[in-house]
């Protein structure tokens, strides 16, 4: 609600993706650097990073810190506030939102649980993959819908070229093959990648892996590539 102290606005918006941090940007520098509003982030992870860039995060071509914005940094300059967490309740009629505990690697609670009022709410959290119910996707597949996804999918991708490159025995069938799902830009430009990177980490002296021992495949319900374009 209004804040009592000073009986100016809050706006709080949850997620800072594109739209999110965008937004927030905006009115932090146009109300909240004035003292018309108070403009508040939530968001459960310390930076943005563009997510049409996640794809060479993945492959490992893009080191993610060099484009990474960091929040309370944003925050600084821009005139609003950001508070780490993850909201996972809303109480539209006291006009509140709680947000979850945060915990460290050693699942040790940093920060409390905590509830936040707001005047006008904007939810901006974005989309993730869609795995249409298939058996076994979500357990067995990889997402890259956040940072942490494709910096998993970069050390699994490095891990099992160092594993092909130093054993003993020639490669198994399809021991590098790499299955993507989704033949639209992320996709597309993800396979590129891969097949870049297959050629760069032999040239590093990963050379007993050649481009040719990496199979990349793109799986598309479509009948082409890139389906989304005229």
């Amino acid at each position: 609600m209004t804040s009592e102290a000073n009986n100016i606005p809050n706006i709080v918006v949850v997620g800072g993706g594109a739209g999110g941090l965008e937004l927030v940007t905006k009115l932090g520098r146009k109300l909240g650097k004035k003292g018309k509003a108070n403009i508040t982030l939530v968001d459960s992870t310390h930076t943005h990073i563009w997510k049409p860039l996640l794809h060479e995060v993945a492959a490992g071509t893009l080191d993610s810190h060099e484009d990474e914005i960091e929040y309370l940094a944003q925050a600084m300059c821009s005139g609003f506030r950001f508070r780490l967490g993850k909201m996972d309740g809303l109480d539209r009629e006291n006009k509140q939102i709680s947000v979850a505990p945060t915990y460290n690697d050693n699942s040790e609670e940093i920060i409390p649980r905590r509830s936040f009022d707001y005047d006008y709410l904007i939810v901006a959290v974005g989309s993730v993959s869609h795995d249409f119910g298939i058996k076994g996707v979500s357990e067995h597949c990889l997402f890259l819908d956040t940072i942490s996804q494709a910096e998993t999918f970069q050390t699994q991708l490095l891990e099992a070229y160092l594993r092909a490159h130093t054993q003993d025995k020639p490669l198994d069938e399809g021991q590098l093959d790499i299955a993507i799902v989704g033949a639209g830009a992320t996709g597309v430009e993800l396979s590129a990648q891969l097949h870049e990177v297959s050629h760069l980490l032999t040239a590093y002296g990963l050379d007993e892996v050649q481009p040719t021992d990496v199979k990349i495949s793109i799986i598309e319900a479509a009948e082409r590539l890139l389906p989304g374009l005229p």
